[in-house]
């Protein structure tokens, strides 16, 4: 549709505003903005923003960046933390809002293309179980997975079933937490995730020190088994972050940051928030833990969203990461139409392309993940 405030072509429906507009208007857009965002977030059990709560019974939580303030018996933003009365805790205490399946390996990963998982011999290869966690701390109008909306009745697992349920499959060579997000189910996947990974059972042993590992639960190649990976959007607790960047190179797995715009008007609009914390916890894994192995243990995604995640913004995040090391692997991944964002088209093959150039301009390992669909794309 035409943009409301300026009257190009191009902008999605739900938002009625476009990419200039967004960038050198806000004042005008933003209104336009927060008006999407409530009404996305209406049909679900949902705040329609970030909660800021002045009740004297109010309480704060630190999960991630939107540290929402939560009036009594309220949930925040991501639907899954709740105030309890005397703290802030999880919306079910004591269960993950989780479902889990397994993917064969090599996967659908966003690290697939360089991760020792899926490059070694087929032989050799077994399992990825991949974790959705319901909830979410952003509000993506593009969300692939929407699901993780759906919070009157979610799926509930206890640490002890969830955990038991991975060291009882031999076949499980990584444990990869998507959704939503991690974040605001990052205390209860950082528990499971280190009991995974602790040596001291004797189950453990048996399980998954099997079909090429020692008898302590090796790989073979002196990595915990499973492999710990995330897919997260990054906006969580730089303490908790970090703690699950820590399990990953202990174990060999990967983080994924979707580092989803550069310029946090953009965020705002295509995400509801802002994602700055995103790229202060990626400077500090990069600095911290990059390197510290030989297979990356770091990697970032950006969707290439028609119209609005241009090459400029491509650039600018590709700069990013090559100012902290430009061999920390990228990857641009095509835009599939979905949820709010049904009228916009799959990623234009041209876009694609401009936006593969400018991030290769800056960083040695650039990768364009699901072209098979551009097969289907505009040119």
């Amino acid at each position: 549709m035409n943009c409301t405030i300026c009257g190009r072509d191009g902008a999605a429906k739900i938002l009625g505003v476009c990419l200039p507009c967004i960038r050198e208007r806000p004042e005008e857009a933003l209104p336009l903005i927060r008006k999407a965002h409530i009404l996305a977030r209406e049909p679900y059990p949902l705040p329609p923003e970030v909660p800021r709560s002045t009740d004297p019974g109010a309480r704060s939580c630190n999960l991630c960046s939107n540290e929402c303030v939560i009036a009594p018996g309220e949930v925040g933003y991501c639907g899954v933390r709740k105030n309890l009365g005397d703290r802030v805790g999880s919306l079910f205490p004591g269960y993950g809002l989780l479902t889990t399946y397994e993917d064969p390996l090599p996967t659908n990963c966003c690290a697939s293309w360089f991760c020792p998982g899926s490059l070694s011999p087929p032989e050799d290869r077994k399992v990825n179980v991949a974790v959705f966690l319901y909830g979410c701390n952003f509000d993506c109008l593009f969300c692939q997975n929407e699901s993780h909306r759906e919070l009157r009745l979610p799926p509930l697992v206890s640490l002890d079933a969830f955990v038991s349920r991975v060291r009882a499959n031999p076949k499980a060579e990584c444990v990869c937490y998507f959704g939503g997000s991690p974040e605001p189910q990052l205390p209860i996947a950082l528990r499971a995730s280190k009991r995974m990974l602790e040596m001291k059972d004797e189950g453990m042993r048996s399980g998954f020190g099997k079909d090429g590992g020692d008898e302590d639960g090796e790989d073979g190649k002196g990595n915990l088994r499973p492999r710990i990976c995330w897919e997260m959007n990054g906006c969580g607790n730089p303490i908790l972050v970090k703690r699950a960047a820590e399990l990953s190179l202990r174990s060999g797995g990967i983080v994924k940051f979707d580092l989803k715009a550069f310029d946090e008007n953009l965020s705002l609009a295509l995400s509801g928030v802002s994602n700055r914390r995103a790229f202060d916890n990626f400077e500090m894994i990069a600095k911290d833990l990059f390197g510290r192995r030989d297979a990356p243990v770091l990697t970032a995604t950006t969707l290439l969203v028609p119209g609005y995640v241009d090459e400029a913004e491509v650039e600018r995040i590709a700069e990013f990461i090559a100012g902290l090391n430009p061999e920390i692997p990228y990857s641009l991944l095509i835009f599939h139409p979905d949820f709010m964002m049904r009228d916009l088209s799959i990623t234009p093959r041209s876009q694609a392309a401009r936006c593969l150039d400018a991030a290769k301009s800056h960083l040695s390992r650039v990768y364009l993940g699901n072209k098979h669909m551009l097969a289907l794309a505009p040119p």
